[in-house]
Parts: C-alpha cells; sequence; structure tokens
C-alpha cells in the first residue's frame, strides 16, 4: 500500500549562536543557502513529495528572493511559525488535511541523503515512525552539583531529523499541552504514548549550528560533489 508523503521543513533559527545576522538557514553553503540544499535533497528523493516549509513571516522575502535568484519553481507550501518548534510543527501540521506519512526534518540539515529519507518513509510506513539516529562516538559522563558518573554509551544515541510519522498520530500529539522539556517530534509523540522506532542515521546529516558546523559542512559537500 502506497502512502502520500509529506516533507514538514522547519526552518526558525536565528543565526545567534553562529554569530550571523542572517538567519542560519539562509546562509550560503557550496554556493547555495542552507535551507535550499535541504529541499532539493527532498525534491531529489522524490519529485512528487509535498512540502510546507515553516518560516518566521518576516523571513518570507528572504525565501522568494532566493527562489528568484536561484530559478526553483518547486511548489512549495509555506506557513508562518510559531514563537516556538513546537508552536510551528504544530502550525506546519495544521495544511496536512489528509492521509499519509510526514517526515519532520530541521532547516539546517542540508546533508541528508535520499537513502535515509526513503528509509524514514519505508520504516513510517510500517512502524508509524521512524527517528534518524547515530551511536555515540566518545565517552559520556553525567554531571550534577557535587560529581560526575560514568555512562555506558553504548545505550545511549544522538537522535538526528528526519523523524518521520503516520500523520493522525503526530497530528494527535501535537495537541498535547506544550512542554518545553521535550526538544523533538519523537519526545512529543513518545509523551502521547506511543513507541518511537529508530533507524541508523548518518554522522554526515549534521545539523548546522555553530560556525564550525559550517566549516564541516562545506567539506563534505565538496567530497560528496567529487565523488559524484
Amino acid at each position: 500500500m502506497s502512502h502520500k508523503e509529506y516533507a514538514l521543513i522547519v526552518a526558525g533559527g536565528k543565526g545567534t549562536r553562529i554569530k550571523s545576522k542572517l538567519p542560519k538557514q539562509f546562509l550560503a553553503l557550496h554556493g547555495k543557502p542552507v535551507l535550499l540544499h535541504t529541499i532539493e535533497a527532498f525534491y531529489r528523493y522524490s519529485p512528487d513529495i509535498n512540502i510546507i516549509l515553516v518560516l518566521p513571516e518576516d523571513d518570507f522575502p528572504i525565501w522568494n528572493s532566493i527562489c528568484e535568484q536561484f530559478h526553483f519553481t518547486q511548489p512549495i507550501l509555506l506557513q508562518t511559525g510559531g514563537e516556538t518548534r513546537f508552536q510551528s510543527v504544530k502550525k506546519g501540521l495544521e495544511l496536512i488535511t489528509g492521509d499519509g506519512l510526514v517526515a519532520i526534518h530541521d532547516g539546517v540539515r542540508p546533508l541528508v541523503s535520499e537513502d535515509i529519507i526513503g528509509a524514514s518513509f519505508r520504516l513510517a510506513a510500517v512502524h508509524q515512525s521512524a527517528v534518524a539516529a547515530v551511536r555515540l562516538k566518545e565517552s559520556i559522563r553525567m554531571t550534577d552539583q557535587d560529581n560526575t558518573k560514568a555512562m555506558d554509551r553504548s545505550r545511549f544515541r544522538i537522535i538526528q531529523t528526519p523523524q518521520t510519522f503516520e500523520v493522525n498520530l503526530i497530528k494527535k500529539a501535537y495537541q498535547m499541552k506544550e512542554d518545553t522539556s521535550l526538544t523533538d517530534d519523537a519526545s512529543v509523540a513518545e509523551r502521547s504514548g506511543h513507541l518511537i522506532s529508530l533507524f541508523e542515521g548518518s554522522y554526515e546529516n549534521l545539523k548546522i549550528t555553530t560556525a564550525e558546523d559550517l566549516i564541516i559542512a562545506e567539506a563534505l559537500m565538496s567530497n560528496r560533489n567529487k565523488k559524484g
């Protein structure tokens, strides 16, 4: 059975940690804005995917200018973001009126691959959820005010996006009262009583948050282009 596929791209970052006046989703990466790379990755996966882009309303003119400059004409549903990520995702989900699967993805993860996107939809079709995750590479310690304690890193995962769900499941989950301790969509779904299925993500699928991240992303993208 085939499912209608949606991508909900959340791009409300301000670029404060990267020390940029321009929001980080619009910073240049290998000749194009970060956000454009992200969206193009989903269209490479499937030209028929339905994309919802959630942006602060003040950023709409920037996005429209990018589309004009880079001759980007693929259909995009634009939605005004909220004050928090929770509110932005909830508003984006409101634009989905039918059944299907939705991949919720950070606009500043431009190196997501078609393989990861495809895996997220395939697994969500079976398990109702599919969340990209990678293993920890380094040792970790839990801290409190007075002490630190070594932890078994094999029991932990770093959570990425896409986080893909059956539409009605995640829409119902987002009807809950907002809790700022829930920092991703999997946490919202879990709080609503749903089991979360993880699948292997990629260390290349980094989230651009700092200036160092942008440098690493530039190197990774250059390497991809040499191989391609």
